[in-house]
């Protein structure tokens, strides 16, 4: 069968339904109508691979994919102000979108529906059972041509699928409410275990991490519960090192969301999960587990009566230079054609061919960075790449917990993103998979100061807007 998805596919599986922002106080259905300052749409899209493909998310896979053990997802959620400002959120349940495809879906959204690029929000949950996208990650898997051509047509294709998605919600909007609380899930744990030979991916109980279960709900004009966005700062990694295709734990959380809500749609938004791994972890019964907890979670936030969202909706969107520290030089890169791992000669021999083409390896990378910022009720930050749990808790404690959502994995997934902690203390995320990301180095010192920055300069230009 086909990689590509196709037209006929596509429209039977995608499905499109009301929805809005709201909370379930005791007004009668006339009433509930009545304060209803939002229109939202809700649409979701089956992208589960109609051919086997190789997978991402670990160097050790040997072989593409052999079957499907739970449907990968693109869902989108649209909204509209009072005043007419639209945007779109578009979650999906795969490893990360990398810059080409981000930019080529926002190109195509921009000529189809007016939206520009502040009004476009794309994440994904980081499951690493889910088909490689573009070259992201391209270092460390040993495809042939073959493999690498299907992996190419299932990203142009996907690419072409969440357009029709983001149109696909915009047709569907109908007056809506929303609102919005937290919960707690437990089975988040930081991996960055200290050992004598450094750090290394394992447990670390004393370790950093965010329980946190942002909940935002919507509501239709009578009061029914038609969407729920929620999110958690974690590796989907549950499953281990599976060859067949699934969602983790957020996939579980969001299919038992759904079944419970007939009619409802579950999106998920992984937070600042850079350093955090589910805990226990290595079997799919494990991932259905922690996705019933997170699950379970949803469920307690949206049976309390949750904080009203009002607007107006105001975004941002920027993209800024992030600092690489020093290059390695030749005669390093060279050195590293000998490494007994396959991963670094094949990186060592990626920055030797940008050496000889461009003269110099790149001294920074463009970073995204979006906010969303819904009146004074509510603020989210889209951060890019793999943000560690750090950046969550300092932007939570510099500008308030209650009212801040801040996720990571959004717009375009290239690395792993230290705070200075981190990147002092090295390991896989301090600077470790730099190669596997093929990056030419770890980040400069500054990475952390100039994030932070960045997002306070960006939340006070939206807050000045004028709505």
């Amino acid at each position: 069968m086909s990689t590509q998805l196709s037209r006929r596919h596509f429209l039977r599986n995608i499905s499109a339904g009301a929805t809005g922002w709201g909370f379930t106080a005791q007004l009668s259905p006339d009433a509930f109508a009545a304060h209803l300052p939002w229109k939202a749409g809700l649409a979701q899209v089956l992208i589960t691979p109609q051919k086997s493909l190789w997978m991402g998310g670990y160097a050790s896979r040997t072989k593409p994919s052999e079957g499907v053990e739970q449907d990968l997802y693109a869902k989108a959620l649209a909204l509209e102000d009072p005043s007419g400002k639209r945007a779109v959120l578009v979650t999906s349940d795969l490893l990360g979108l990398p810059a080409e495809v981000s930019h080529n879906i926002a190109e195509q959204v921009g000529k189809k529906y007016h939206l520009t690029r502040n009004q476009l929000l794309l994440s994904s949950s980081h499951t690493h059972s889910g088909p490689v996208i573009g070259k992201m990650l391209g270092v460390m898997y040993p495809m042939n041509p073959q493999q690498w051509t299907d992996v190419d047509a299932y990203t142009r294709e996907l690419e072409s699928t969440i357009v029709k998605l983001v149109g696909a919600s915009l047709k569907s909007l109908h007056p809506a409410r929303l609102s919005f609380g937290h919960g707690k899930a437990g089975f988040a744990m930081n991996r960055r275990e200290r050992t004598d030979q450094g750090v290394i991916i394992g447990v670390n109980k004393e370790g950093p991490v965010d329980h946190d279960v942002p909940v935002l709900r919507i509501d239709d004009q009578q009061g029914k519960l038609r969407g729920v966005v929620f999110g958690y700062a974690c590796h989907n990694t549950t499953a281990g090192e599976s060859l067949q295709f699934t969602a983790d734990y957020a996939g579980f959380a969001q299919s038992s969301l759904q079944s419970r809500h007939p009619g409802a749609t579950a999106l998920f938004l992984c937070g600042c999960g850079g350093d955090a791994n589910p805990y226990p972890r290595g079997t799919m019964e494990l991932a259905r587990q922690h996705g019933g907890e997170l699950a379970a979670s949803v469920e307690k936030v949206l049976a309390r009566e949750l904080t009203p969202v009002q607007g107006p909706l105001k975004t941002a969107y920027e993209e800024f230079p992030l600092a690489f520290a020093t290059p390695p030089n030749r005669e390093e890169l060279e050195h590293q054609l000998q490494n007994k791992d396959v991963n670094h000669r094949n990186w060592a021999g990626m920055m030797l061919k940008t050496l000889d083409r461009d003269g110099h390896l790149p001294t920074e990378y463009p970073y995204p960075l979006e906010i969303w910022q819904f009146g004074e009720d509510l603020t989210f930050v889209a951060l890019g790449g793999e943000a560690v749990v750090d950046y969550d808790l300092r932007l939570k404690k510099e500008i308030g917990a209650e009212k801040l959502w801040v996720g990571a994995y959004c717009n375009d997934v290239f690395a792993y993103i230290p705070s200075l902690r981190v990147l002092k203390e090295g390991g896989y995320e301090g600077g470790g998979a730099m190669i596997y990301y093929g990056q030419p180095g770890p980040f400069a010192p500054n990475v952390e100061e100039t994030i932070i920055g960045k997002v306070h300069d960006l939340i006070r230009q939206v807050g000045n807007e004028t709505s």
